[in-house]
């Protein structure tokens, strides 16, 4: 959800609080809208307008959800696996409107499937005010028109669990839209029955700046604070009948079979004053509750946007996970060689909680652009970037287009640039994703990287994500092990995964030449086979435990060790 930012030079983003004041508020919440129909996008923030109620208020759906049926046909570890991060409107249009929709997801699964793909986080498909990023929500229980009807929707969980794949969806706790009809009626007067609903007060208050904006929007009935965007209220969610509001949205989504959410801006929840808006004390409790709410059905998933306090939102107690930023930016420049970056993703999960969700980006460009242009279009960086995410510890996400190598539009900026139509085919008019005229410009190499040709080739980068994925699959101590005697030795990179008997090493080596591995803490004339690549080869350690392994330049091996 967090705003578009980049440093000055080579390296991580800026991520801090201080640097968050430099945002554009339009790119938080997953970027700024735009229309669905044309091939490019504006990035300039529109002109804030304060909402104005029509004479007659809309109606208001708070209904209460009870808990229905809590089983779960995913079989247990199903969300160790790897995710896959999917923007509906840029996936596959089915019916030639040029926008994205449920039923290309549903004509999707089976290319997914083979992939090794067993989760899929669908960014929000609820309606919204913008009709592009989601984020602004304006129903929260009923499916965005160009993507469908809630019938699409119940099949496509049906389908995905038959294929033994679970759904989780973007939710957002943060805010609304404006034109929701709990806003409306919110600011409609100050005595309206959902006026403690948003956070009012009866004038604007000065001192404040949040990405360089003063968040409180004055109106004729007081002024109302939105952190991100004066379209996207925030909800009070100190109100009890807020937090209970959500909680039953929750359950109407997971009694239609859902399988778990990915929480947008849990940092955002509660604000306390000018210079303690994010990661309030307050924010955690909430989100402990709303897990405890989600753990009520069985094998459910949770995972957080908090990138200033992975750790503390990721604990067990409070989301249960939430994705490691900073770390992606770890793992591309140790694929570039860079040996301070190799030594921190070594040394990442010594101290970090293995509940941690892994990328190396998304669809916010603050989190870097597509792979494809943070390696330069060096396919060798590229899969070792891949192995590094997909073999550690967490769960991993993988960004849509990321397994073929889809690279950003050149026509475009900012997040519209992450969100390009999933490159299909080679056609250099829709890419295969839609017969009609596609919602936005193509990714710059769709010439070259497309499903088609990458699944043709045996040296692809798909085919390196379905070998890594497969390892993933097939091997306990890789999905769900531990991760024990880490190493660095120049720019080789070297650890282990064991869960019960099953024991994985892993051996990376990011250096442009050859490199040995001298391997301890083996047991005694232990068996080493490769897994991968599959030569057949197989080492034995000596009596002490040691071994010695040749590694050629930006390679991965994955062996199998006994006993």
């Amino acid at each position: 959800m967090r705003n578009s930012v980049h440093s000055a030079g080579v390296g991580r983003p800026l991520t801090s609080i201080t640097c968050l004041v430099f945002l554009l508020a339009i790119s938080a919440c997953g970027g700024g809208s735009g229309s669905s129909t044309t091939t490019s996008i504006s990035s300039t923030p529109p002109t804030p307008t304060t909402p104005t109620p029509p004479p007659s208020l809309t109606p208001v759906d708070i209904s209460a959800v009870s808990t229905g049926n809590t089983a779960s046909s995913l079989p247990d570890g199903w969300s160790k696996g790897a995710f896959i991060e999917i923007y509906v409107r840029g996936y596959k249009d089915s019916d030639g409107d040029g926008i994205g929709d449920l039923r290309g997801v549903i004509q999707s699964l089976d290319y997914l499937r083979d992939l090794g793909i067993k989760g899929i986080w669908l960014m929000p498909v609820t309606r919204s005010q913008d009709a592009d990023h989601g984020y602004a929500v304006s129903d929260y229980r009923n499916i965005e028109i160009g993507y469908g009807n809630l019938a699409d929707f119940d099949e496509l969980v049906k389908q995905a669990h038959a294929r033994g794949i679970g759904i989780i969806l973007d939710y957002v706790m943060n805010h609304s839209a404006a034109q929701n009809s709990l806003f409306i009626n919110s600011s409609a007067s100050t005595s309206n029955d959902y006026r403690s609903w948003y956070v009012w007060k009866d004038t604007a208050p000065t001192g404040w700046s949040i990405f360089g904006t003063n968040p409180w929007y004055s109106t004729s009935n007081g002024a109302y604070f939105a952190g991100f965007w004066s379209q996207m209220p925030d909800f009070n969610m100190l109100n009890p009948k807020v937090f209970s509001y959500h909680q039953d949205n929750l359950r109407f989504w997971m009694n239609r079979g859902v399988d778990g959410f990915r929480f947008d801006a849990v940092g955002h929840l509660v604000e306390n004053g000018p210079n303690d808006w994010y990661d309030q004390p307050q924010n955690y409790p909430i989100m402990g509750s709303v897990h405890q709410a989600i753990n009520a059905y069985q094998r459910r998933f949770m995972v957080c946007e908090a990138p200033e306090d992975v750790a503390g939102f990721s604990a067990g107690n409070v989301c249960g996970s939430a994705f490691g930023f900073d770390h992606n930016y770890d793992i591309v420049n140790a694929a570039k060689g860079k040996t301070d970056a190799i030594n921190a993703v070594a040394n990442y999960f010594k101290t970090m909680t293995t509940e941690v969700s892994t990328m190396v980006s998304n669809h916010d460009s603050f989190a870097g652009d597509r792979l494809w242009d943070q390696v330069g279009g060096d396919t060798a960086k590229y899969k070792l970037a891949a192995a590094t995410y997909l073999l550690q510890p967490g769960t991993p996400f993988i960004y849509y287009g990321e397994e073929i190598g889809m690279a950003g539009a050149a026509i475009l900026s900012g997040d519209p640039k992450l969100r390009t139509p999933m490159s299909w085919t080679n056609n250099a008019s829709n890419a295969g994703f839609s017969t009609g005229t596609p919602f936005r410009a193509l990714s710059a190499n769709v010439a070259t990287q497309n499903v088609a040709v990458q699944i043709a080739d045996p040296n692809s980068i798909y085919s390196f994500y379905k070998a890594m994925l497969s390892l993933r699959n097939s091997r306990l101590s890789i999905s769900q092990g531990g991760y024990s005697n880490a190493f660095v030795s120049g720019s080789l990179m070297g650890f282990q995964r064991q869960s019960g008997s099953e024991k994985t090493l892993v051996l990376i080596n990011y250096g442009s030449a050859s490199a040995q591995a001298n391997l301890s803490n083996l047991s005694a004339n232990a068996s080493l086979a490769s897994l991968y690549p599959q030569s057949g080869t197989t080492i034995l350690a000596d009596g002490s435990g040691n071994a010695q392994i040749t590694m050629a330049a930006q390679s991965v091996q994955v062996i199998n060790v006994t006993p």
